[in-house]
């Protein structure tokens, strides 16, 4: 197995809280549920769905990318958002970034909660990548 850490996500959260953002285990990568972190641990959009959504997007290639995959890779989506009337603006995200032939299945839950209540919506993810993947 291969842990996933790139750059271009915070090294805290996963460090104190003990998981990987993604582990690769053959041409399968499981991908953490990602949130609207940036780089420096700071919260993208708060208040704003769609700004969050487009860093969780951002987050989720991220983690793909440095497995050696991109986005057309993934397979399988699990979305958790706050509230039912944000579907809308996180399917417009979702359409700008999804748009390989193959589209991924999807499972979307209406939480009660994230883990912090800034956070208005997380995705988790599985790609199947090729057997060229970076170590992190």
């Amino acid at each position: 197995m291969q842990r996933i850490e790139p750059p271009e996500l915070p090294a805290g959260p996963a460090k104190r809280f003990t998981y990987s953002y993604g582990v690769r285990a053959g041409s399968t990568v499981w991908i953490s549920g990602q949130v609207a972190f940036n780089a420096d641990g700071e919260i993208v959009g708060v208040d704003d769905v769609e700004a969050q959504a487009t860093q969780v997007f951002e987050n989720l290639k991220a983690v793909i990318e440095a497995a050696g995959g991109s986005l057309d890779d993934l397979v399988s989506t699990r979305t958790y958002m706050v509230d039912r009337a944000h579907s809308l603006a996180v399917n417009a995200v979702r359409e700008r970034y999804l748009t390989g032939a193959v589209k991924p299945t999807s499972t979307l839950l209406v939480v009660a909660g994230l883990a912090r209540p800034e956070f208005l919506v997380e995705i988790e993810a599985v790609a199947v990548v090729g057997e060229r993947g970076q170590t992190a």
